[in-house]
């Protein structure tokens, strides 16, 4: 009577006939059979437990890769949103400034300051431009990060704006119109003002921090053409009074 035994392996099928036990040769081919089997069995077992672990173990690095780039998404998502308080916050210290220079030149050119006494003018415009001096020496700069398009549409704002500033001296007036013609063009409410739709296309194709700059300028040349006029209307009434009191008036 003969046994059948099958064993496989990773490679290859070992089919193994066990003869009657009683014959010498039989019992020799059984025991070299077995061995056979077992050691097969064993090289079978250890080549699923290498493939386990293999298997396992890239699962495990991909999970902790992810978990890697995960946190430092994260991590980098927090700085930016600190990077862009940090570029908020030089930007309201750096309109604090020109806030600050143009309240130290309102008072110095004020109606106030030519109406008191030359001594008391003299030591508060000390005082005013240590002031301005000191302000002076703060120093704030955020880059703004544009590409060509912006860069040509800033410098064409730019030019066209320093005209009309150019222009002040001898046309106050008409330069005064075509300030508030350019500011109507950054403002998103109906303006009083005709608005210069030319200067209006180039805005809207500058960065968004270029637009706000540029708004800002403009108000404040407006601001000061506004004070210049009311300094010299308050000139031509002295003058006046000053013509009447000497002709007895």
């Amino acid at each position: 009577m003969f046994t059948l035994w099958r064993c496989l392996s990773s490679r290859n099928l070992y089919v193994v006939l066990l003869g009657p036990a009683s014959a010498p040769l039989g019992v020799h081919w059984n025991l070299i059979s077995r061995e056979i089997i077992i050691l097969t069995m064993a090289q079978a077992k250890i080549h699923q437990a290498k493939m386990i672990e293999a298997a396992n173990g890239k699962f495990s690095r991909s999970m902790s890769m992810a978990d890697r780039s995960g946190r430092l998404l994260e991590s980098l998502d927090q700085l930016e949103i600190r990077v862009e308080a940090l570029r908020e916050a030089a930007t309201s210290m750096e309109q604090e400034r020109e806030c600050l220079l143009d309240m130290i030149q309102s008072i110095k050119n004020s109606e106030e300051m030519r109406s008191i006494c030359d001594g008391e003018r003299e030591e508060l415009s000390l005082t005013a431009n240590r002031l301005l001096g000191r302000t002076l020496t703060v120093e704030i700069s955020v880059e703004i990060i544009r590409n060509s398009t912006q860069e040509d549409a800033l410098r064409k704002a730019t030019s066209l704006i320093d005209e009309l500033a150019a222009k002040l001296l001898d046309d106050m007036d008409g330069a005064r119109k075509g300030l508030m013609a350019l500011h109507a063009a950054c403002v998103t409410e109906a303006p009083p003002v005709p608005i210069d739709t030319k200067f209006q296309t180039i805005v809207i194709t500058c960065a968004l921090e270029d637009q706000k700059k540029i708004k800002r300028r403009l108000e404040t040349l407006i601001r000061n053409v506004d004070n210049a006029e009311k300094n010299i209307k308050i000139m031509d009434h002295q003058k006046v009074d000053d013509l009447n009191s000497a002709n007895g008036k």
